[in-house]
């Protein structure tokens, strides 16, 4: 069996045997562990929602694969890259510092920048779930120090609660992921949920869903590059009135399977 050296997409050198065979050095703990967090198994309910995409359907401003990947490019470019990256960024920041002050303010953040009724409640609702699953994971005690201990778990939980970006981060900081392979987990756990949506209400077939999704995998390193360049709150924040319109309409659309 011979091997050969070659570069993986993201720069490490990998080793690659004749029958396939790969020893990478992506295979890191922390790997299993984002795949993990990134799950649609993990049960903070992300299957029911579609924030807004139900409405845009109806109206017709969604109508194919073409229309579908416009309207989620436009939403990483716009909205994820300059509103969930820069602000995930700042709550992992906080939870590696055992900065409970800055942690809170992220997250109110996080919550004011959710445009709203229906994504500020979906940002509590995933966020008491996450609070949840972290506790049952006993990620409260993992690896955090003295300072952790003095500002007490329960306050640190009351924070998650509030937000399931807050929660995420928490549980990525924890987990020792880096910020940067966090950040687009985060962004594909996001983009593949609203592709499964969009399958079920447009309705698309599987293989269009998987289209959309492989042409939108480069605006995630993308999104991700850009939400991390951004260090000052005043550099932070979206400009997505259609989003913010479907939103709302989408409070009383009268047949609906998601809840927003």
């Amino acid at each position: 069996m011979s091997l050969k050296q070659g570069r993986t997409a993201m720069g490490n050198t990998t080793t690659i045997t004749t029958d396939g065979a790969q020893d990478s050095p992506m295979a890191a703990p922390w790997l299993i562990r984002l795949m993990h967090l990134v799950s649609p198994s993990l049960p903070t309910g992300g299957f029911a929602y579609s924030q807004g995409l139900e409405w845009a359907v109806e109206k017709g401003w969604i109508t194919d694969e073409t229309t579908l990947e416009q309207w989620l490019g436009n939403v990483l470019e716009t909205g994820m890259a300059h509103v969930d990256i820069p602000l995930l960024q700042r709550l992992y920041k906080a939870v590696v510092q055992q900065d409970l002050d800055a942690f809170t303010e992220a997250a109110r953040w996080v919550r004011a920048c959710r445009e709203t009724k229906e994504l500020r409640n979906e940002e509590a609702d995933r966020g008491r779930a996450m609070a949840a699953i972290i506790k049952e994971l006993g990620l409260c005690h993992a690896g955090m120090g003295k300072s952790f201990e003095t500002t007490g778990h329960e306050s640190w939980q009351k924070v998650i609660a509030t937000s399931q970006l807050a929660g995420f981060a928490f549980a990525a900081a924890t987990w020792q992921i880096p910020v940067r392979d966090a950040a687009r987990g985060y962004l594909w756990s996001w983009l593949e949920n609203q592709v499964l949506a969009a399958v079920k209400i447009i309705p698309l077939g599987q293989s269009s869903g998987q289209r959309v999704l492989s042409r939108l995998c480069p605006a995630i390193d993308t999104a991700t590059d850009l939400g991390l360049s951004l260090k000052r709150l005043e550099q932070m924040g979206s400009s997505l009135p259609a989003l913010a319109m479907a939103s709302c309409c989408h409070e009383t659309q009268y047949t609906r399977l998601f809840r927003s």
